[in-house]
């Protein structure tokens, strides 16, 4: 279960192979802090699920499409790596934080993953994550070296996907209202 929202191309895995070229070190340290933002939603999740209203998930729609873009911008423009290894973890943690992806994944299919399994989930769940976030820099920084433009290209791309869509339903919620 962890996989299913580790794995899926997006935001999250668009920075990492991005981060990657650099180090793999670097690729994890993204990985390490969307899933620092997934142990917190799980917190909240698991304390919090009923209190939760579906109303508000535009705003993150809004700021996480912004932010997107914002990536997507560092991305076109970087010719060199600048950010430390902390700096790749707080990219992580604030995308993820914001990505209405991991947000929609957590109100829905969260809910019903500790409805049905309860907490004792929570151990396969991340080692699940862990998998990814240690496997998928590797292989990037050991491959991706060969491909950088096309590694670059395609994080460009999904970022910049992923954030007009997320603010295209952000806006298109707001209007409805």
């Amino acid at each position: 279960m962890g996989l299913s929202i580790a794995a899926p191309p997006g935001p999250i895995n668009a920075m990492m192979a991005h981060e990657s070229l650099r180090s793999s070190l670097h690729g994890t340290s993204v990985g390490a802090g969307a899933m620092t933002a997934d142990f917190i939603f799980f917190l909240l999740t698991f304390f919090f699920k009923s209190l939760i209203p579906q109303n508000v998930l535009f705003i993150f729609y809004i700021i996480g499409g912004i932010y997107m873009l914002y990536l997507a911008y560092g991305v076109w423009k970087t010719k060199t790596f600048n950010t430390s290894i902390k700096g790749s973890y707080v990219k992580g943690l604030t995308t993820a934080l914001v990505n209405p992806y991991q947000i929609g994944w957590w109100l829905t299919f969260g809910i019903s993953m500790l409805d049905q399994f309860s907490i004792y989930i929570a151990p396969g769940f991340f080692l699940g994550i862990l998998i990814w976030i240690l496997s998928f820099p590797v292989v990037i920084s050991k491959y991706g070296k060969d491909y950088i433009l096309y590694v670059k290209i395609f994080s460009l791309i999904v970022l910049t996907v992923f954030g007009v869509y997320f603010l295209y339903q952000g806006v298109s919620y707001v209007i409805k209202m």
